[in-house]
């Protein structure tokens, strides 16, 4: 009868394994089907143009997205400015000073925040900024991304920090260091790994929206690198060429799509090198 217990559980144990593995095949089997599909549709307008040059008029063949491919970084770093901090400090706040009662209801709005169409968030920030400014604007960009960037690092902080063991928390109290300093010198040392890898998840959830850039950036056929003025980037650029009637701009809207990617997946490998390093002894 025992044997027969140890039996079950060992078959049920094989049985999860398989399903484990199963599953983990099939999302990175997606995640391969995606990504080769994009690049065999956009590596062949892939050339030296695409980088350097400006997008030619409708109907023209020729010419890059280089005016879009700046504007996206543009972007990014304009969201990151603002997300990264608030996001940050949001997450230490909950995981380290708020009351439960408190820290439940502000991850209740995290969550909600989350799941907020980005349509919704393009109006918001329409109405917040654009309006306001009078006009289209990278800033404006800026600030939407944000906006849906902020719960993502927050969210991902707060859950990074409760992962760090108290007794660490209390050998430092133990020492006379302060609870400031505890939290900067030593919790966020450990846990800054995961905290990274949540603000990559935001950057590249920022990087792929669209609705957001299409009521506050607008797009821009031109160099443009005033944050005050409207600004071209790849997602509106793969959105306009991909709806056009012309072979040569879906073919650009594909190879827009690559780059996409390739500034994502090239950011976080950067990043995960040089977290990956071990300092000299």
């Amino acid at each position: 009868m025992i044997g027969g217990h140890y039996a079950l559980r060992g078959a049920t144990n094989r049985l999860m394994l398989a399903l484990c593995i199963l599953a983990t095949l099939l999302s990175v089997g997606v995640l391969v089907i995606i990504l080769g599909f994009v690049l065999v549709n956009g590596i062949g307008a892939i050339s030296l143009d695409f980088f350097t040059e400006l997008p030619r008029p409708a109907g023209r063949p020729g010419g890059g997205v280089a005016n879009s491919i700046v504007g996206t970084l543009i972007l990014i770093a304009i969201a990151s400015f603002f997300a990264m901090p608030i996001g940050v400090g949001a997450g230490i706040y909950l995981a380290e000073i708020a009351r439960p009662r408190v820290a439940g209801v502000i991850r209740f709005v995290l969550d909600v925040l989350t799941g907020v169409p980005s349509i919704v968030v393009a109006i918001f920030a329409f109405a917040l900024v654009v309006r306001r400014m009078g006009h289209f604007s990278a800033l404006a960009g800026g600030i939407a991304l944000a906006v849906i960037m902020i719960p993502i690092v927050a969210i991902t902080t707060q859950e990074a920090l409760a992962l760090v063991p108290q007794s660490l928390r209390e050998a430092a109290w133990a020492l006379g260091i302060r609870r400031w300093r505890t939290t900067v010198s030593v919790v966020l040392q450990v846990a800054r790994r995961i905290i990274v890898t949540g603000a990559l998840l935001a950057v590249a959830r920022g990087a792929g929206e669209t609705a957001p850039l299409l009521f506050t950036a607008f797009g821009n056929p031109h160099w443009n690198t005033n944050t005050l003025e409207p600004i071209a980037s790849l997602p509106q650029t793969i959105y306009v060429y991909g709806i056009s009637p012309y072979d040569d701009w879906h073919e650009k809207a594909w190879a827009s799509s690559l780059v996409l990617v390739i500034v994502v997946m090239g950011l976080s490998l950067a990043v995960r090198t040089v977290l990956g390093r071990r300092p000299r002894s």
